[in-house]
């Protein structure tokens, strides 16, 4: 049976709401990426409730849970101690106040606790909010106006930054010297200028930018491993030198760590791979699947924020539903041994699933840090932007996705995103994935065509 048939069949309930919300809701869902265009065809899952690693649709169906909110659901659906957290609260104390009060500074501790890199912190509403929140204290404390960024990485939906992410190489130009180009219409096309692009993972041409150009840089933006654009990991000494460069030029170096952070160590990509930067942006995981986000750094990179030179406002700052999760999330995070144990049962997965393909005879093969990983289908190393858009069987992998959905195992369905292992996924559910995956690669290897490649 075609994949089409396959899920219709399974999801007729589904389809009828989609249908329904198409009719109020632009498109059908409440974001772009929940769309078929962003690969959910022939339409998004209608979920009914999760619960721990598990998700059940409005038809009854269960999946095994490795889009996990597209991030954020770090401790799975509903824990427990987080819910029981926030309604207390809710309960005790209010939603929101416009004033500060005690949660609010207990939270702000426990992120400065585990986090190497700040030493002040500001709650805020989404990853977009804190990026352009960092981008522009980054400008407005050295006076500068251009920021570095990177091919393949995304940073939120703002018009400073939401340049080059998936972007068309031929409409790019040259790797050792790309332009900006804007991801989407009604970005100002003045603000092309104001940015410089460079492909990830090359340190000579930062190096020569940085050389050429250094006192003009306000910032270098980067996520500091590239959970973006599937799973691309920093080559060794790369991120010393985006720290040691922009240290030399007076430049701060920002880490978008609104993927990274508490995803695979407590005190997130700046802890695991020993590099400090000067403002860390926060989202996704902070709050245990509750929506917070947070911009922080060194006491000094803080400073005109402390000052009220520089106004960061938010009605919803801080509220108590954020400030209730982020306090009860720091605490589980904070358990003796959890991400060892969590990060070796994502390795497990990763190492099983390349062992599947190859057994197949597919070229793939597994890319990340244990518990954010992407099963690459490429025929060569994926070192950058560049690199995904020549090797990446985007259609192999989406087949692959067809065949897991149908199986009752859930991930983003592009190439181009990853699978989260959460801090609550078991063996029994690595068990059954790769029992699932073991008869979806099968299929896969069978049906495959040269004409795959995308």
């Amino acid at each position: 049976m075609h994949f089409t048939d396959a899920y219709a069949a399974r999801t007729p309930v589904t389809k009828a709401l989609y249908e329904r919300a198409k009719r109020t809701i632009p498109g059908g869902a409440g974001s772009t990426a929940r769309l078929p265009r962003n690969g959910w065809k022939p339409y998004p899952i209608v979920m009914a409730h999760g619960s721990g690693s598990r998700l059940t649709d409005v038809d009854g169906n269960t999946y095994i849970d490795y889009l996990l909110g597209l991030g954020p659901m770090i401790l799975g659906h509903r824990h427990p101690v987080v819910t029981g957290a926030v309604t207390e609260a809710i309960r005790d104390l209010g939603t929101c106040f416009g004033l500060p009060y005690e949660l609010e500074i207990e939270a702000a501790e426990k992120v400065v606790a585990a986090v190497p890199g700040i030493e002040q912190v500001r709650f805020t509403n989404s990853g977009s909010e804190a990026v352009g929140t960092a981008v522009r204290l980054a400008r407005a404390t050295t006076g500068r106006r251009i920021v570095v960024r990177f091919e393949g990485h995304y940073h939120g939906w703002q018009d400073t930054v939401y340049w080059s992410n998936h972007v068309d190489p031929e409409l790019a130009g040259p790797a050792d010297h790309p332009r900006p180009v804007a991801m989407g219409p009604g970005v100002p096309a003045e603000l092309e200028d104001t940015l410089v692009v460079l492909t990830w993972n090359d340190p000579d041409s930062f190096v020569d930018l940085m050389n050429r150009r250094g006192d003009e840089i306000a910032a270098v933006l980067t996520e500091p491993a590239v959970f973006n654009t599937g799973c691309i990991l920093p080559e060794p000494g790369y991120l010393e030198l985006l720290r040691s460069e922009t240290r030399k030029h007076g430049a701060l170096l920002i880490f978008d760590e609104v993927i990274t952070g508490f995803r695979f160590a407590r005190g997130g990509a700046q802890e695991w791979f020993g590099v400090t930067p000067d403002l860390t942006t926060l989202a996704k995981g902070l709050g245990g699947g509750f929506p917070v986000a947070a911009v922080g750094g060194s006491t000094e990179a803080m400073h005109l924020v402390a000052e009220g030179v520089y106004s960061h406002s938010g009605t919803y700052n801080a509220n108590v539903v954020q400030c209730a999760a982020v306090s009860a999330t720091m605490d589980l995070l904070a358990e003796p041994g959890l991400y060892e144990r969590q990060r070796a049962l994502g390795h497990r997965l990763a190492a099983g699933l390349g062992e599947l393909a190859a057994e197949r005879g597919l070229d793939a093969y597994c890319e990340g840090l244990g518990t954010v990983f992407q099963l690459w289908f490429a025929d060569g190393p994926i070192h950058n932007w560049r690199d995904a858009v020549s090797h990446a069987d985007e259609a192999l992998f989406t087949r692959w996705y067809e065949e897991m959905v149908i199986r009752g195992v859930l991930f983003h369905p592009l190439q181009f995103e990853n699978l989260f292992v959460s801090l609550v996924h078991d063996d029994r559910d690595i068990d059954e994935t790769l029992q699932a995956a073991a008869d979806a690669l099968t299929v896969v290897a069978r049906t495959r065509t040269p004409a795959s490649r995308s």
